[in-house]
């Protein structure tokens, strides 16, 4: 019942907001925001308010892989709810609400993903910042495909309607670049928490999603530092970012489906 609710609500207000930026529904333009917003606020508040009961309790935190997916997609309708206020982002929030809805299907209401041992205040501090970090990478991973898409649209002179759903390049890509600089402070914060509260962070069990996330980090600093002292911009810097993000979501979501499905072992 939750996931179809908050399916129903996050597609509705996609919807709106999508509309909203074609040119033939300009008169409709108040109303379509109107619905979208009070849509998106709604089913964010509610998603909200049930992932959190299920991800915190007394003692534990139930970070099982899909409640892990759930809270990323919570990051996107809140992203996407901020991004709709300027117009030109609308149609980007429209796919970033899609992709909620998508991972809110998999919130896992069983508490079967956490330790079997107390988790201590710091740990929690950890893995949240953790999940805050990879959420924000991805709604950059998604600019970053709408950018791939809207350049080669153009590229091919495709100029169309549907153009509209799409904010210029120049504005995704000073948005993907904030994005990134916000992800890599959030990401070296949630390393150096890591290295700080969780015990042997190079043990076995641990090593690869150290050792993948260590160059995640490197990987956006590098992009980070290209686009400063060399002014990477374009595919480079988006291929660049996407081949960090990859890397983040093997280091996690990878070390995490071995750990569960393979090893039959639990860690978070």
């Amino acid at each position: 019942m939750f996931q179809i609710t908050i399916l129903f609500l996050y597609i509705i207000a996609a919807a709106c907001f999508a509309l909203s930026r074609l040119p033939g529904l300009s008169e409709s333009e108040g109303v379509l925001r109107a619905v979208a917003f009070i849509s998106a606020a709604t089913g964010l508040v509610w998603h909200t308010f049930v992932l959190w009961s299920l991800l915190v309790f007394p003692g534990g935190i139930g970070l099982s892989l899909g409640n892990t997916a759930s809270f990323i997609g919570a990051q996107l309708a809140l992203i996407a709810v901020i991004g709709a206020v300027e117009a030109r982002l609308r149609g980007l929030s429209a796919g970033l609400l899609l992709l909620g809805a998508f991972a809110a299907a998999f919130t896992n209401f069983a508490h079967t993903g956490q330790s079997g041992d107390p988790v201590s205040w710091q740990m929690r501090a950890h893995i949240l910042i953790s999940l805050f970090a990879y959420g924000l990478l991805s709604v950059g991973a998604i600019v970053a495909l709408f950018a791939l898409v809207q350049d080669r649209r153009l590229s091919r002179a495709q100029l169309a309607p549907s153009n509209r759903l799409f904010a210029p390049l120049e504005t995704n890509e000073r948005l993907l670049n904030g994005i990134a600089t916000g992800g890599f402070v959030v990401l070296l914060v949630a390393v150096f928490s890591g290295f700080s509260f969780v015990e042997d962070l190079f043990a076995q069990h641990l090593v690869h999603k150290t050792a993948l996330s260590l160059l995640a980090l490197l990987l956006f600093g590098v992009l980070l530092a290209g686009r400063r002292f060399a002014g990477w911009r374009g595919r480079r810097a988006v291929y660049l970012y996407l081949g960090g993000f990859a890397v983040l979501c093997l280091a996690y979501f990878g070390s995490r489906f071995i750990l569960e499905n393979v090893l039959g072992r639990s860690w978070g």
